[in-house]
C-alpha cells in the first residue's frame, strides 16, 4: 500500500501532512501542562478524523487482494492480521483520547458550578 498508494490513501496522507501534524506540538503542549480546556474540541476533531481513517484502512488490509508483484501485500490471514495489531494503535490511541475529551470532568467544558446556576434558574 506505501509502495503504489491507492488515491482514497493519498488523500489521507494529505489530511495526516496538512491536519495531524500541526495537531501533535499543540496537543503535546496541552496535555503536558494539564487541565487545558481549549484543546477539547482539536482534539475531538484530530481523534475523530484518525479513527474514521483508519476504518477503510483496516478493511483495505483485511479484504483488498493484493497482487503477488510488482508490489507484494500480505497474502495469508496470518500475514493480514499482523498488520492489522501493526495498525491498531493508531486506531485505539485516538480512540482513548476522544472518550477521555468527551467523558473527563477535567476537559468537560461545563463544571459544577454552571450545573448549579442553570438548577437555580429553573427553580426561580
Amino acid at each position: 500500500m506505501m509502495l503504489a498508494p491507492p488515491e482514497w490513501f493519498k488523500s489521507f496522507i494529505f489530511c495526516e501532512a496538512l491536519l495531524q501534524t500541526p495537531f501533535f506540538p499543540i496537543a503535546a503542549y496541552a496535555f503536558l501542562k494539564g487541565g487545558c480546556k481549549w484543546i477539547r474540541t482539536p482534539a475531538i476533531v484530530y481523534s475523530t478524523h484518525v479513527a474514521t481513517t483508519l476504518v477503510p484502512i483496516l478493511a483495505h488490509v483485511l479484504f483488498y487482494q493484493f497482487p503477488e508483484e510488482p508490489h507484494p501485500g500480505p497474502q495469508t490471514p496470518q500475514e493480514r492480521w499482523l498488520l492489522v495489531s501493526i495498525y491498531a494503535p493508531y486506531l485505539l490511541i485516538p480512540v482513548l483520547i476522544l472518550l477521555t475529551m468527551l467523558m473527563s470532568s477535567t476537559y468537560n467544558p461545563t463544571s459544577k458550578s454552571v450545573n448549579t446556576s442553570a438548577k437555580s434558574k429553573k427553580r426561580n
